[in-house]
Protein backbone atom coordinates (compact mmCIF):
# COMPACT_ATOMS: atom_id res chain seq x y z
CA UNK A 1 0.00 0.00 0.00
CA UNK A 2 1.09 3.53 -0.68
CA UNK A 3 0.95 6.66 1.11
CA UNK A 4 2.02 10.27 -0.65
CA UNK A 5 1.76 13.12 1.51
CA UNK A 6 1.40 16.78 -0.56
CA UNK A 7 2.90 18.88 2.63
CA UNK A 8 5.10 21.80 3.33
CA UNK A 9 7.64 19.87 5.28
CA UNK A 10 8.34 16.60 3.78
CA UNK A 11 10.95 16.10 6.07
CA UNK A 12 8.85 16.04 9.19
CA UNK A 13 7.23 13.15 7.58
CA UNK A 14 10.51 11.16 6.44
CA UNK A 15 11.65 11.29 9.98
CA UNK A 16 8.52 10.34 11.76
CA UNK A 17 8.10 7.63 8.95
CA UNK A 18 12.06 5.68 9.70
CA UNK A 19 11.39 4.70 13.11
CA UNK A 20 8.99 1.80 14.70
CA UNK A 21 6.20 -0.09 13.31
CA UNK A 22 5.66 1.85 10.03
CA UNK A 23 9.93 2.19 9.51
CA UNK A 24 10.01 -1.55 9.57
CA UNK A 25 6.86 -1.74 7.00
CA UNK A 26 8.50 0.38 4.88
CA UNK A 27 12.16 -1.46 4.98
CA UNK A 28 10.40 -5.08 4.19
CA UNK A 29 8.18 -3.68 1.14
CA UNK A 30 5.18 -3.82 2.93
CA UNK A 31 4.39 0.08 2.16
CA UNK A 32 5.99 2.80 1.08
CA UNK A 33 5.56 6.42 2.12
CA UNK A 34 6.82 9.45 0.14
CA UNK A 35 6.36 13.01 -0.23
CA UNK A 36 5.30 16.35 -2.83
CA UNK A 37 6.20 19.77 -1.81
CA UNK A 38 3.72 22.40 -3.32
CA UNK A 39 6.73 24.74 -3.12
CA UNK A 40 8.21 22.94 -6.12
CA UNK A 41 5.20 24.38 -7.96
CA UNK A 42 5.68 28.11 -6.90
CA UNK A 43 7.14 30.45 -9.65
CA UNK A 44 8.60 33.49 -7.28
CA UNK A 45 11.73 34.03 -6.05
CA UNK A 46 9.84 33.16 -2.34
CA UNK A 47 8.51 30.06 -2.70
CA UNK A 48 5.04 31.46 -1.72
CA UNK A 49 2.37 29.31 -1.35
CA UNK A 50 0.08 31.42 0.99
CA UNK A 51 -1.50 34.95 0.66
CA UNK A 52 -3.87 37.12 3.21
CA UNK A 53 -7.75 36.25 2.88
CA UNK A 54 -10.67 38.05 0.73
CA UNK A 55 -12.81 39.99 2.91
CA UNK A 56 -10.23 40.41 5.61
CA UNK A 57 -9.10 38.20 8.52
CA UNK A 58 -6.15 37.14 10.54
CA UNK A 59 -4.09 34.51 9.40
CA UNK A 60 -2.71 33.39 6.03
CA UNK A 61 -4.68 30.98 3.56
CA UNK A 62 -3.02 28.31 1.39
CA UNK A 63 -2.56 29.27 -2.42
CA UNK A 64 -5.10 27.18 -4.89
CA UNK A 65 -2.40 27.12 -7.68
CA UNK A 66 0.78 25.46 -5.61
CA UNK A 67 -1.23 23.07 -4.17
CA UNK A 68 -3.76 21.67 -6.89
CA UNK A 69 -0.17 21.33 -9.04
CA UNK A 70 0.82 19.25 -6.29
CA UNK A 71 -2.17 17.16 -6.06
CA UNK A 72 -2.38 16.31 -9.22
CA UNK A 73 1.07 15.29 -9.71
CA UNK A 74 0.45 13.19 -6.48
CA UNK A 75 -2.24 11.65 -8.95
CA UNK A 76 0.02 10.69 -11.44
CA UNK A 77 2.23 8.85 -9.13
CA UNK A 78 -1.18 7.20 -7.51
CA UNK A 79 -3.58 7.41 -10.30
CA UNK A 80 -5.81 5.04 -8.31
CA UNK A 81 -5.43 7.20 -4.80
CA UNK A 82 -7.99 8.51 -2.31
CA UNK A 83 -7.29 12.08 -1.80
CA UNK A 84 -7.92 13.05 2.12
CA UNK A 85 -7.33 16.72 2.70
CA UNK A 86 -6.71 16.68 6.60
CA UNK A 87 -8.68 19.41 8.14
CA UNK A 88 -11.74 20.40 10.91
CA UNK A 89 -14.43 20.56 8.58
CA UNK A 90 -14.16 16.70 7.52
CA UNK A 91 -15.49 14.18 9.09
CA UNK A 92 -14.14 12.27 12.53
CA UNK A 93 -11.69 9.79 11.74
CA UNK A 94 -12.68 6.33 14.03
CA UNK A 95 -11.58 2.91 13.81
CA UNK A 96 -14.54 1.69 11.01
CA UNK A 97 -13.05 4.42 9.05
CA UNK A 98 -9.81 3.29 9.38
CA UNK A 99 -10.64 -0.56 8.51
CA UNK A 100 -11.95 0.64 5.78
CA UNK A 101 -9.04 2.43 4.21
CA UNK A 102 -6.67 -0.98 5.14
CA UNK A 103 -9.42 -3.31 3.58
CA UNK A 104 -9.88 -1.61 0.21
CA UNK A 105 -6.35 -1.63 -0.16
CA UNK A 106 -6.31 1.77 -2.18
CA UNK A 107 -3.67 4.18 -1.78
CA UNK A 108 -4.05 7.54 -0.11
CA UNK A 109 -2.41 10.73 -0.92
CA UNK A 110 -3.07 13.41 2.08
CA UNK A 111 -3.13 16.74 1.85
CA UNK A 112 -1.87 18.44 4.93
CA UNK A 113 -2.61 21.99 5.21
CA UNK A 114 -0.93 25.32 7.01
CA UNK A 115 -1.80 28.17 8.69
CA UNK A 116 -5.90 29.57 8.72
CA UNK A 117 -6.66 26.53 5.89
CA UNK A 118 -6.90 26.47 2.54
CA UNK A 119 -8.70 27.97 -0.08
CA UNK A 120 -11.57 26.43 -0.74
CA UNK A 121 -10.88 25.94 -4.37
CA UNK A 122 -8.18 23.72 -3.64
CA UNK A 123 -11.03 20.86 -2.34
CA UNK A 124 -12.27 20.55 -5.79
CA UNK A 125 -9.26 18.43 -6.39
CA UNK A 126 -10.08 16.12 -2.93
CA UNK A 127 -12.20 12.81 -2.78
CA UNK A 128 -12.62 13.80 1.06
CA UNK A 129 -11.46 16.18 4.51
CA UNK A 130 -11.20 14.00 7.65
CA UNK A 131 -10.38 15.67 11.14
CA UNK A 132 -8.88 13.59 13.73
CA UNK A 133 -11.02 15.25 16.27
CA UNK A 134 -12.60 18.40 17.92
CA UNK A 135 -9.56 20.66 18.68
CA UNK A 136 -6.93 22.70 16.09
CA UNK A 137 -3.61 21.61 15.60
CA UNK A 138 -0.57 23.86 13.68
CA UNK A 139 -0.88 21.70 11.02
CA UNK A 140 -2.05 18.42 8.68
CA UNK A 141 1.03 16.34 8.70
CA UNK A 142 0.46 15.08 12.58
CA UNK A 143 -3.25 13.72 11.82
CA UNK A 144 -1.93 12.29 8.61
CA UNK A 145 0.56 10.86 10.29
CA UNK A 146 -1.88 9.28 12.52
CA UNK A 147 -4.10 8.16 9.81
CA UNK A 148 -0.86 6.17 8.29
CA UNK A 149 0.13 4.87 11.66
CA UNK A 150 -3.70 3.25 12.01
CA UNK A 151 -4.18 2.34 8.41
CA UNK A 152 -0.68 0.25 8.25
CA UNK A 153 -1.60 -1.78 11.25
CA UNK A 154 -4.08 -3.36 8.96
CA UNK A 155 -1.38 -4.53 6.62
CA UNK A 156 -0.43 -8.00 6.52
CA UNK A 157 2.71 -8.38 7.59
CA UNK A 158 3.22 -5.00 9.14
CA UNK A 159 2.34 -6.06 13.02
CA UNK A 160 3.65 -9.29 13.76
CA UNK A 161 0.23 -10.91 14.45
CA UNK A 162 -2.84 -9.37 12.60
CA UNK A 163 -5.17 -10.10 16.00
CA UNK A 164 -3.06 -7.79 17.26
CA UNK A 165 -4.60 -4.70 15.34
CA UNK A 166 -8.07 -6.91 15.45
CA UNK A 167 -8.45 -6.77 19.51
CA UNK A 168 -7.34 -3.37 19.51
CA UNK A 169 -9.28 -1.03 21.39
CA UNK A 170 -12.07 0.65 19.08
CA UNK A 171 -12.22 -2.96 16.23
CA UNK A 172 -14.77 -4.19 18.74
CA UNK A 173 -16.46 -1.35 19.25
CA UNK A 174 -15.45 -1.24 23.10
CA UNK A 175 -12.22 -0.49 25.07
CA UNK A 176 -9.16 -2.83 25.57
CA UNK A 177 -9.39 -5.11 28.27
CA UNK A 178 -6.70 -4.68 31.04
CA UNK A 179 -3.43 -5.90 29.79
CA UNK A 180 -0.30 -7.72 32.52
CA UNK A 181 3.13 -8.89 31.88
CA UNK A 182 5.63 -10.58 34.43
CA UNK A 183 6.30 -10.23 37.02
CA UNK A 184 3.13 -11.70 38.37
CA UNK A 185 3.38 -9.93 41.50
CA UNK A 186 4.92 -6.51 41.59
CA UNK A 187 4.79 -3.67 44.68
CA UNK A 188 1.84 -5.61 46.11
CA UNK A 189 0.16 -5.80 42.80
CA UNK A 190 -0.93 -8.79 41.59
CA UNK A 191 -1.88 -10.10 37.96
CA UNK A 192 -5.40 -11.64 38.15
CA UNK A 193 -5.01 -15.08 38.86
CA UNK A 194 -7.69 -15.97 35.56
CA UNK A 195 -4.59 -15.00 33.64
CA UNK A 196 -1.63 -17.56 34.87
CA UNK A 197 -4.09 -20.64 34.97
CA UNK A 198 -4.15 -21.02 31.17
CA UNK A 199 -7.75 -21.79 30.49
CA UNK A 200 -8.74 -20.27 27.53
CA UNK A 201 -12.09 -19.84 27.75
CA UNK A 202 -12.05 -18.37 31.51
CA UNK A 203 -9.71 -15.49 29.72
CA UNK A 204 -11.41 -15.12 27.22
CA UNK A 205 -14.99 -14.44 28.72
CA UNK A 206 -13.36 -12.16 31.79
CA UNK A 207 -11.07 -9.67 29.12
CA UNK A 208 -14.50 -9.22 27.52
CA UNK A 209 -16.18 -8.43 30.72
CA UNK A 210 -13.58 -6.19 31.49
CA UNK A 211 -13.97 -4.66 28.00
CA UNK A 212 -17.46 -3.95 29.13
CA UNK A 213 -16.00 -2.68 32.64
CA UNK A 214 -13.72 -0.30 31.23
CA UNK A 215 -15.65 1.13 28.23
CA UNK A 216 -19.11 1.66 30.61
CA UNK A 217 -16.70 3.42 33.16
CA UNK A 218 -14.59 5.52 30.24
CA UNK A 219 -16.98 5.68 26.97
CA UNK A 220 -20.19 5.20 28.47
CA UNK A 221 -21.36 6.53 24.80
CA UNK A 222 -19.81 3.14 23.09
CA UNK A 223 -21.20 1.26 25.57
CA UNK A 224 -24.53 2.08 25.09
CA UNK A 225 -23.94 1.02 21.24
CA UNK A 226 -22.38 -2.25 22.37
CA UNK A 227 -23.83 -5.64 20.93
CA UNK A 228 -24.70 -7.31 24.51
CA UNK A 229 -26.03 -10.61 25.05
CA UNK A 230 -28.97 -11.07 27.76
CA UNK A 231 -26.68 -11.87 30.41
CA UNK A 232 -24.79 -9.49 30.10
CA UNK A 233 -27.49 -6.84 30.25
CA UNK A 234 -28.12 -7.90 33.29
CA UNK A 235 -24.95 -7.94 34.81
CA UNK A 236 -24.30 -4.82 33.81
CA UNK A 237 -27.64 -3.11 34.27
CA UNK A 238 -28.48 -1.93 30.74
CA UNK A 239 -32.01 -2.54 28.84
Amino acid sequence: MKFLFVTLFPELIEQVCSYSIVGRGMSAGLLSVSCINPRDFTHDKHRTVDDSPFGGGAGMVLKPEPFVAAIRKAKEELPDARVIALCPGGRTLKQSIVEDYAHAGQDLIFVCGHYEGFDERIFNWVDEKLSVGDYVVTGGELPALMVLDAVARFIPGVLGKMASAEEDSFSTGLLEYPQYTRPSAWRGREVPQVLLNGHHEKIKKWRREQSLKVTQKARPDLFEKAELTAEEKRAFGRK
